[in-house]
C-alpha cells in the first residue's frame, strides 16, 4: 500500500453511536413493554392493599402514654433546645471573620480562582500526530486557502491553469523543481483522463505531492544509534535554533535513560558556549567547554576522550555556523572530523544540519551550501510551528535527497521529536481533499 493510500485511502470505520442506534432500532421491545406494564400494575395493587391494612391497625390500636413518659419527653425537648442555642452562638462567632482589606480580598479570590482553574484543567500530553497537526496548521491553512482560491478562479483546464498552478506551488515553498515536475505530470494526467474541470485534478495534485515525497519508498529517517557511543555533529548558521535543538534533544534522551554529554565547539562565540552550558545546567547533563577562542578541534578531542572514558551513550557536538566564510568553516569542520575519527574511527554517526523552516527557500540554499562543505546525513527542521512555509520539506526531499530526521514543534522543552513522513504529510495535507 502506497503512502497516499495509507494516509487518505482508508474507508472510515462506522461510529460506535451509529452501531448502537441501529441495534436499538432493530430490537423488538413490545414484549418487554407488556411485561413492564403488568409488573407496574401488580406493584400498585400490592401497595394499595398494604396501605389499607396499616390504616385499620392504626385506628384499632392506640397506645396509652404514661405520665412518666410525658415528663421524660419534656426534659429531652428542653435539653435539645439549650444545645441548639449554644450551637447557634458558636456558629455566629465562627462566621464572623476578621475584616480584610478589599485589595487583599480580591487577590485572595484571584489566587483561589487560579488554583481552581489549574485543578479543573490538568495538562494533557499531546500525541505525536497532534503535535504535527498543531505545528503545521499555518502551512496547511495557507496552502489550502491558496489552493481553494485557485480552483474557484478557474472554470476550465487550459494552459493558463497550469501556469498559475506552478506559480502557486512555488509560492508555497515546495521548490521550483517540485513545482515544475508536478505541473508537467498534471498536464499528462489531464490529457490521459480528458479532465475538463479543475476540481477533477484536485485529488491528483495531492496524490502527486505525496508520490514526489515517497519516491522509491526509502525515507532513511531513522537515526543511526550505536550499541556503545553515538556521536552526533550539529552544523548550521547562527540563529536557526541549532543550540536550542541540542538542549531539547539532551533532555529527551536523558528522559529515555541515556547518558548524554554535550561539547561546545563554537569557541569563537562566547554567547554560544554560555547558551549550551545553560542548557546543560537546565537538563542536568555535562558540557565540555574550552578557553575563549580555543581551537574547536581541541575541545572536541577532550569531549571525545571524556565520553569514551565515562561510558557516555550519546555525545552531541555544537559547531560554528559562519557560512559567510565558507573556506575557514570547511577547514574547521574537516579538522573536527579527523579528530573525531582519531578516537572513534566510524564516527560521527550522524551529521545534522539545522534549518529554520520560516526562512523557506533560503533554508534550501543553506542546505545546498552546507552539503558542499560537509557530508550531511539528516536535517533538523526548526520553528515549523511559527511559519506557513512547511512545504520546504518537499523541496529538500526532491532537490537534495537529504532526509529530515528531527523536527521542532514549538518552544516547550519536549517540543522536538524524530521526523515521521506519514505524520508530516497527513498534517500538511489533511482536509484538502
Amino acid at each position: 500500500m502506497g503512502l497516499f493510500d495509507r494516509l487518505f485511502g482508508k474507508k472510515e470505520e462506522p461510529k460506535i453511536e451509529d452501531i448502537v442506534k441501529e441495534a436499538l432500532e432493530n430490537l423488538d421491545l413490545s414484549e418487554e413493554v407488556e411485561e413492564n406494564q403488568t409488573s407496574v400494575e401488580e406493584t400498585s395493587q400490592e401497595e394499595t392493599t398494604r396501605d389499607k391494612v396499616e390504616e385499620t391497625l392504626a385506628q384499632e390500636e392506640i397506645p396509652q402514654i404514661s405520665t412518666e413518659e410525658v415528663i421524660e419527653s419534656e426534659l429531652v425537648e428542653e435539653t435539645a433546645q439549650e444545645e441548639l442555642e449554644l450551637e447557634s452562638d458558636e456558629l455566629e462567632q465562627f462566621q464572623e471573620p476578621e475584616e480584610i482589606p478589599e485589595e487583599e480580598n480580591q487577590e485572595t479570590e484571584e489566587e483561589l480562582a487560579s488554583e481552581v482553574v489549574e485543578e479543573e484543567l490538568p495538562q494533557v500530553e499531546e500525541t505525536v500526530q497532534e503535535k504535527y497537526d498543531r505545528s503545521l496548521k499555518k502551512t496547511r491553512t495557507g496552502f489550502g486557502a491558496r489552493l481553494n482560491a485557485f480552483f474557484a478562479n478557474f472554470r476550465s483546464v487550459d494552459e493558463e491553469f497550469f501556469e498559475e498552478l506552478e506559480e502557486l506551488l512555488i509560492m508555497s515553498d515546495v521548490g521550483v523543481q517540485v513545482a515544475s515536475n508536478l505541473t508537467e505530470e498534471l498536464r499528462y494526467e489531464a490529457k490521459l483522463e480528458n479532465a475538463k474541470k479543475p476540481d477533477a485534478l484536485r485529488r491528483v495534485i495531492i496524490e502527486k505531492l505525496v508520490e514526489l515525497y515517497e519516491k522509491d519508498g526509502n525515507y532513511d529517517e531513522q537515526i543511526h544509534f550505536q550499541e556503545g557511543l553515538t556521536v552526533m555533529l550539529f552544523v548550521g548558521v547562527n540563529g536557526v535554533g541549532k543550540t536550542t535543538s541540542i538542549g531539547k534533544l539532551a533532555h529527551r534522551y536523558k528522559q529515555a535513560g541515556k547518558k548524554v554529554m554535550l561539547v561546545a565547539a563554537d569557541t569563537f562565540r562566547a554567547g554560544a558556549v554560555a547558551q549550551l552550558a545553560e542548557w546543560g545546567r537546565r537538563v542536568d547533563v555535562p558540557v565540555v567547554t574550552g578557553p575563549e577562542k580555543a581551537d574547536p578541534a581541541s575541545v572536541v578531542f577532550d569531549g571525545m576522550e571524556r565520553a569514551v572514558a565515562e561510558g557516555i551513550d550519546i555525545l552531541m557536538i555544537d559547531t560554528a555556523g559562519r557560512l559567510q566564510n565558507k573556506d575557514n568553516l570547511m577547514a574547521e569542520l574537516e579538522k573536527i572530523g579527523r579528530i573525531i575519527k582519531r578516537v572513534v574511527p566510524e564516527a560521527p554517526h550522524e551529521t545534522f544540519l539545522a534549518l529554520d523552516a520560516s526562512t523557506g527557500q533560503n533554508a534550501l540554499v543553506q542546505a545546498k551550501e552546507f552539503s558542499k562543505i560537509t557530508p550531511v546525513t539528516g536535517i533538523v527542521l526548526t520553528k515549523i510551528d511559527g511559519t506557513a512555509r512547511g512545504g520546504v520539506v518537499l523541496a529538500i526531499r526532491e532537490e537534495l535527497n537529504i532526509p529530515v530526521k528531527l523536527i521542532g514543534f514549538g518552544e516547550k522543552i519536549d517540543d522536538i521529536g524524530e521526523f515521521n513522513s506519514e505524520n508530516f504529510m497527513k498534517g500538511l495535507l489533511e482536509g484538502l481533499i
